[in-house]
């Protein structure tokens, strides 16, 4: 496919949904463009406003410890909220109410906005679980899905969609790849990765993706498939297939999600054709950071396409960076590879 066969997004099509020549190309061959911790009020005054941006991606962290009640949203407050979530009910509500609310607040906002851009373009809503599950506190594996589900309904796709007819989600993208960016359409996709703070917890030997495809595993084979509600990601690039981190092989088909430094994948270490060829997602985050670096914030808009066309190139699914100012380069579709 070359690079004139889809077409790039204008600002203007940023709240409807994709752009027409590029409807009914595979999500999995298309590249756009995230913004990192789309929750901050300094980059959206609401997350409505960073929905209306037109990013592919959008970053939510979520923290769970027993010192702090239900799923809290904030970067760095690990028993409070701080964030540009709302808990809209209603469109109408949008922009109206006080900020700072936990998780199942930002979902209801994305509902909210669903309602009122039917049709919108399909969303990954990256969710950071800054210090992983905590089931004995009710959040848990099984507790996020009922979550997702009862706030997201119909708007959410997920993994027994993906896997349908198939043994796993391996198995499913393979042999079929993903939808259409038009059957996605009015969609958002649950990206979990392990958070920070998991990561540097000696006594926490069961990150987020392992407990999550674990789970995804348990369920399939109860027959329950349908009760998920997001996907697993491998977090870091890596040569080779970075799955056999994971002595349990049985966990390994769950995940067809990658996360990794956008320098690594570009660096020349990764064969990035690996994934793309197997119609998995490759999420390539710090995208400014790349030789020769960029300005994270405010690059010129030439500087961030040309580092969203190269980094597309690299196969990568979402270029993610902190471009909110940036508009027009969020809303930007191009080609994959």
């Amino acid at each position: 496919m070359t690079a004139g066969a889809l077409a790039t997004a204008p600002p203007a099509l940023a709240d409807g949904g994709p752009a027409p020549t590029a409807a009914d190309s595979s999500y999995a061959a298309t590249t756009g463009v995230g913004v990192h911790n789309a929750y901050e009020k300094t980059k959206y005054p609401y997350f409505a406003d960073a929905l209306d941006s037109g990013a592919a991606m959008l970053e939510i962290d979520v923290w769970t410890n027993v010192f702090g009640g239900g799923w809290r949203v904030s970067h760095s407050n690990p028993v409070g909220n701080d964030n540009n979530c709302e808990n809209a009910q209603r469109p109408q509500e949008l922009r109206t109410k006080a900020r700072d609310q936990r998780l199942d607040g930002c979902l209801a906002d994305m509902k909210a906005w669903h309602d009122a851009h039917p049709g919108h373009r399909p969303i990954l809503v990256k969710v950071e679980l800054k210090d992983g599950f905590q089931g004995r506190g009710g959040r848990g594996p099984a507790d996020l899905d009922a979550l997702l589900r009862a706030k997201l309904g119909d708007a959410l796709y997920r993994p027994g969609q993906l896997a349908a007819g198939s043994a796993n989600l391996d198995e499913a993208v393979r042999a079929k790849g993903w939808p259409a960016r038009s059957e996605l359409a009015g969609k958002f996709v649950v990206e979990l990765i392990p958070g920070t703070v998991e990561q540097g917890n000696p006594a926490d030997t069961l990150w987020t993706d392992r407990e999550y495809a674990t789970h995804l595993r348990d369920l399939a084979a109860a027959g329950r498939l349908g009760d998920a509600a997001a996907f697993p990601a491998v977090l870091g690039a890596a040569a080779g297939d970075p799955r056999t981190r994971y002595t349990d092989a049985s966990i390994r088909p769950w995940f067809v999600l990658f996360d990794g430094s956008a320098s690594t994948y570009a660096g020349g270490t990764v064969d990035t054709k690996w994934y793309a060829d197997r119609r998995y997602l490759v999420v390539m985050t710090d995208a400014h950071g790349v030789a020769p670096a960029i300005d994270a914030v405010r690059p010129t808009e030439a500087q961030a396409r040309d580092r969203v066309a190269l980094l597309a190139g690299r196969h990568a699914s979402v270029v993610s960076s902190d471009w909110y100012p940036l508009p027009g380069v969020l809303s930007t579709v191009v080609p994959r590879g």
